[in-house]
């Protein structure tokens, strides 16, 4: 059995500072930390951070004091304060690409414009552009229907900022739909560099005659490698994994070439230990 990775897989810049950073503040003796939601969508990276003294806390409330952390997907502005007035110390991991998604939506909502974030409400990255705003400045979409609930002629002009880690494409007849309403949209390059990256290099996988099977290794709950699943599946069976232990045999018994890709928050061991399981289920006796 053959395996071929994609051109662009794997770690974002913006997750292996955060991971850097947080195992630079336990190495110089931080144990009195903890991180406010998962640092990145991995579940593997968030006992990692655990073993290291760094847990996972879902409140700011249940930080006992020391230092916490914020994730790369960022947090609402407010938080900041909320920490400081609780007595902690702040390690930010934000991701810039993040933070400067935060200062195009101030700029565009003080010129009186309008938000449209496509993405998803319950997506902390979201969260953090949402949680602070007027809700009469924003709307938070994912489907045409939710936009033609909306009166668009009451806004004198339109920004459309998306999720970072959606597939833009999946999303422009919901686009499409407000453009259609109304003359002034503009559109945010919000997608993230390495994102696009990795969508277009799992389709460039999905074409490659060459392979019979893709395998996408991520995150339970991260966005980016559901839809690298998604892409991938259009071409080819495509199979989404965490670890080793998702996977199953019958997916390789007639597969010569293995594609493999990762989400942007999955570390290089973990696709390293998933090619040598595979490996190992080829070569085994049947």
């Amino acid at each position: 059995m053959k395996f071929k990775r994609a051109a662009k897989y794997g770690f974002c810049a913006g997750v292996r500072i955060a991971d850097k950073k947080v195992k630079k503040f336990a190495r110089l003796g931080g144990r009195d930390g903890s991180i406010l939601g998962q640092v990145v969508h991995n579940e593997r990276v968030v006992d990692e951070m655990a073993d290291l003294g760094v847990p996972t806390i879902e409140a700011l409330a249940e930080a006992g004091g020391g230092t916490v952390v914020f994730s790369a997907h960022g947090v609402p502005p407010s938080f900041h304060d909320d920490a400081r007035r609780a007595g902690l110390k702040i390690l930010d991991t934000t991701c810039p690409f993040v933070y400067d998604i935060h200062d195009e939506a101030d700029a565009a909502v003080a010129a009186g414009t309008h938000l449209v974030f496509i993405g998803k409400p319950d997506h902390r990255e979201v969260i953090g552009y949402t949680h602070d705003r007027d809700p009469a400045t924003y709307h938070v979409l994912t489907t045409v229907d939710e936009a033609r609930e909306i009166d668009w002629g009451r806004y004198p002009a339109v920004k459309v900022l998306y999720q970072t880690t959606l597939n833009a494409d999946d999303y422009e007849d919901v686009v499409g739909y407000i453009e259609s309403r109304t003359a002034r949209v503009s559109r945010a390059d919000t997608i993230c560099y390495a994102t696009k990256e990795n969508q277009d290099a799992v389709r460039e996988l999905g074409t490659d005659p060459e392979v019979d099977v893709i395998l996408v290794i991520g995150g339970r709950r991260s966005a980016n490698t559901r839809h690298l699943w998604e892409i991938g599946r259009r071409f080819k069976p495509t199979y989404l994994v965490h670890d080793i232990g998702d996977l199953d045999p019958e997916w390789f018994a007639a597969a010569a070439t293995v594609g493999i890709t990762a989400g942007a928050s999955t570390p290089d061991y973990m696709i390293d230990e998933v090619e040598a399981a595979v490996s190992s289920l080829a070569a085994a006796p049947v």
